[in-house]
């Protein structure tokens, strides 16, 4: 009977042994939706170990926005206190960092970094009076989303605003005196210090953080995180298009070579996986497919190049505006567009060469093909009742000279189903 006491006594007290963690969330680079599925599987984990604290060490110069409110609900819906963290030494919370900062049920910064330029940037935007429109859209929408966060959390809404509207961004001091952020700390442990005793809002009700006594634990990206982040990069998703459709492409029009098929198949369904993620611009996918409908129509359809060229400068285009994003560091670079502009040019020229090429070549089958053929006289009964067996075939021929079996000719005329012959010298 004690024995079973004591067993269930230390089946009980699991849970309270687990939750004396503190586990740390690491996001360094651009805000992708590979850094959303990892966050989500990290706060999944935090939950399962009944964490007292989860620590999310950013270092990003922002994102995709799509991704910043995604991982935002993570934060404002969590029942486990969150502390953004901007570290090491030289991070920054630019731009969607500034927005997960803002979120945090506890902001911190460590020496020597930096938060703000929380502007909508658009890389496809133009000048003009609806250009105009839409950006102060943009921006309105983002003050407002960022005040609303900073009134929830108790912190500077009128830098948050100016942070918007004019690009502002400060220190981690600064930061600290402007109250954007509630604790400046060196490293992890002093954070967990200076973090102790401190009572926090979380799910409208007070709860006071006991920091001091606990352990680290780091939840580190895996493969799964790793595999996204590769094809949910935008060069990446735009090289596995044109690869899935290049590749299904030389397979149809060579059926049975398998290995073009196999990997277009699979090339194709990675980047109709990673565009499922990705803020597709689907004017700028449009005319990035019309570019190759019409370099591959020019093998068909007799155009004199103007379905080539304007085939090109249609995927030029399109694959400069595929990505429709508010993030400077989130865009497809000029060097791939233009070295696969370059291979699509050098296809359209092929296949221009091909088709020319085709022309000039004599025809070598049917009744066309017979012409100049050589044969040899089978039966011989008078000018006008030939048998000669010419590439495998009998035919019916007339000559005006006379001949015999046995003879080589050459067919230098077809009239229906009867050649006209004249001896080989």
């Amino acid at each position: 009977m004690r024995k079973l006491f004591i067993l269930l006594l230390l089946l009980f007290s699991l849970p309270l042994f687990a939750a004396n963690k503190a586990i740390v969330l690491t996001v360094k680079g651009t805000l992708t939706p590979a850094t959303q599925d990892y966050l989500d599987r990290g706060f999944r984990y935090a939950r399962a170990e009944h964490a007292e604290i989860i620590i999310l060490q950013l270092n990003t110069p922002g994102g995709l926005e799509t991704v910043m409110r995604a991982i935002n609900e993570l934060i404002l819906t969590s029942t486990i206190p969150v502390v953004v963290y901007v570290a090491p030494a030289g991070a920054r919370a630019a731009s969607a960092g500034t927005f997960l900062l803002y979120a945090a049920h506890v902001a911190a910064m460590a020496p020597g970094t930096n938060v703000g330029a929380a502007s909508p940037v658009s890389l496809t935007e133009k000048k003009g009076k609806i250009a105009t429109a839409a950006h102060n859209k943009a921006t309105n929408d983002a003050v407002a989303y960022l005040r609303s966060l900073a009134t929830l959390r108790n912190r500077n809404a009128n830098w948050a605003e100016s942070a918007v509207r004019q690009a502002a961004s400060i220190a981690n001091n600064e930061a600290l005196q402007q109250h954007v952020i509630e604790i400046n700390a060196n490293d992890l442990t002093d954070l967990l210090k200076q973090l102790n005793n401190r009572t926090i809002n979380i799910q409208n009700s007070q709860q006071t953080l006991h920091t001091t006594d606990l352990t680290l634990d780091t939840f580190k990206p895996d493969w799964h995180f790793q595999f996204l982040s590769i094809i949910t990069d935008p060069n990446i998703a735009y090289i596995l298009l044109l690869l899935g459709i290049y590749g299904l492409f030389f397979e149809f029009m060579n059926p049975g070579f398998i290995v073009p098929g196999v990997i277009g198949g699979i090339a194709l369904l990675l980047a109709l996986f990673a565009f499922n993620l990705l803020p597709v611009n689907y004017a700028g996918l449009s005319l990035l497919l019309m570019g190759i409908v019409f370099i591959v129509s020019e093998i068909f359809i007799t155009s004199y190049g103007v379905l080539g060229i304007g085939g090109v400068i249609a995927f030029v285009l399109g694959s400069i505006i595929l990505f429709d994003v508010n993030s400077s560091g989130y865009y497809i670079a000029w060097q791939i567009i233009l070295t696969m502009s370059l291979i699509s040019v050098g296809f359209f020229l092929l296949i221009l060469y091909l088709t020319i090429n085709s022309f000039r070549q004599s025809v070598v089958t049917g009744q066309e093909g017979l012409l100049n053929k050589e044969g040899e006289v089978l039966e011989y009964k008078n000018n006008n009742d030939i048998l000669i067996r010419t590439v495998g075939e009998i035919w019916h021929a007339h000559s005006s000279m006379p001949l015999h079996t046995g003879q080589r000719v050459k067919i230098v005329k077809i009239i229906g189903l009867t050649v006209s012959v004249e001896p080989v010298e």
